[in-house]
């Protein structure tokens, strides 16, 4: 017969595992279930716009079908090894919100496709939109409508 308390240690051992990565999950829904991706062809993430260049450049760059990844269930292509490198090692820090949805659709309750001309960095986090005229809507209230569009990013899955 096994002791009570090797049963016990051995279930707080397992629990202490396993519960940080269950919170994990619960902070970053979208990282728990694979999202959809924008993406008009080919299953080419935000129509080949390589998302690093948003924060390194300073505006969009098309990227090199030779220079790619994948992640998320698409590929996601790059201007340079260095933009895909960087990508790679935290691609949650550079693929833009929502799947590369427009934010603002998503802060309505559905998906639109993206002009790459239409975005904004806000608090270190990439925002795609419809189109420069939405993205002016969008911009009148960015922290309301990025709090609409996390709470509707679930909603919007499940569709």
């Amino acid at each position: 017969m096994i002791p009570a308390q090797f049963t016990l240690r051995r279930f707080a051992l397992a629990l202490a595992v396993v519960l940080p990565a269950l919170l994990a999950q619960q902070a970053y829904p979208t990282l728990a279930k694979e999202a959809p991706v924008y993406s008009e062809s080919a299953n080419i993430a935000i129509n080949g716009f390589d998302p690093v260049a948003y924060f390194v450049a300073g505006k969009p760059v098309q990227g090199d079908s030779k220079v790619s990844t994948s992640f998320n269930g698409a590929t996601w292509v790059f201007a340079s090894e260095a933009n895909r490198a960087l990508f790679v090692a935290n691609p949650a820090k550079y693929a833009p919100q929502f799947g590369g949805y427009c934010s603002w659709a998503v802060s309505q309750g559905y998906t639109a496709s993206t002009d790459p001309n239409a975005w904004k960095i806000v608090d270190g986090k990439l925002y795609l939109n419809y189109s420069l005229e939405i993205a002016e809507k969008w911009k009148m209230d960015i922290p309301g409508n990025i709090a609409k569009a996390n709470a509707n990013w679930p909603k919007v899955l499940d569709k």
